[in-house]
């Protein structure tokens, strides 16, 4: 009796035994099937997502840098939508707005150029090293599309270079242009006799403001503030222009009235 009661117990042991281990044999292959095919796509998506970190990065640096213009205060300095003030990196226009410093020769048309270049327009801000001046202002180089502004108003006589490092990432593109620009007598290089003449007297400080210019051809012909190239006119007292208190100045001494005067 005691065996047919042992021979029971051993078969169920074993047959545990048996059953166990394909149990776990089992469980082990699934682990093995199912982990593969997930670390080989965890591997993938690391991947992807490296690949995609420059250009998340380069999109948020492009739409922060994108603002716009709302104010030209001078040929070199404007003002953005949210209040700051931005001075162009590398280059540098007759004084125009100066608290210590009067007008300079070719400042209005340096100003002029900066407001069809930027006025109202979004532009994209790119920083070289400097953040700002000792003024607060940023220091930025300003595009509009593809066009570098600060190279453009060299390129075309309205500044000069002005370099501070380190901030010189563009200084052999704006050099090249200013050779250029002062071989072809552009702007400022044609007008100022040099660099940061004034273009205020004693007479406009008086409030004489009628401009006597003389043109290539030798023709004296007088300018008044409402006349359409009063603002592109610089005078050169030492070619013999001149300011006038009136019109009638201005005519007793040989000059007549512009064209396009109202």
């Amino acid at each position: 009796m005691d065996e047919r009661k042992i021979d029971p117990d051993n078969q169920k042991i074993k047959l545990i035994k048996s059953t166990s281990f394909f149990v776990l044999a089992a469980f082990l292959a699934f682990l093995l099937a199912t982990f593969r095919p997930q670390k080989t796509t965890n591997i993938k998506i690391v991947k992807d997502f490296k690949t995609n970190i420059p250009e998340i990065k380069e999109e948020t640096k492009t739409q922060e840098s994108k603002i716009k213009v709302v104010k030209v205060i001078d040929g070199d300095t404007i003002e953005l939508e949210n209040g700051q003030k931005v001075r162009y990196i590398g280059i540098d226009t007759p004084e125009l707005v100066h608290p210590s410093k009067p007008v300079e020769c070719f400042a209005k048309e340096a100003q002029e150029k900066n407001k069809e270049l930027v006025l109202g327009k979004e532009v994209w801000l790119e920083k070289d090293i400097s953040e700002t001046d000792k003024y607060g202002r940023l220091l930025r180089y300003v595009w509009v599309n593809d066009v570098l502004v600060n190279e453009v108003l060299v390129q075309e006589g309205y500044a000069q270079v002005s370099t501070y490092p380190p901030d010189v990432k563009y200084q052999e593109r704006f050099l090249e242009a200013q050779r250029k620009a002062r071989e072809e007598n552009k702007g400022l290089w044609n007008s100022c006799q040099y660099f940061g003449q004034k273009v205020l007297s004693s007479q406009t400080e008086k409030g004489c403001l009628i401009k006597g210019n003389i043109s290539v051809s030798g023709e004296k012909i007088y300018h008044l503030p409402e006349c359409g190239s009063y603002d592109k006119t610089v005078i050169n007292e030492s070619k013999g222009e001149k300011w006038f208190c009136s019109e009638e100045e201005a005519i007793l001494a040989g000059f007549r009235k512009a064209k396009n005067c109202p």
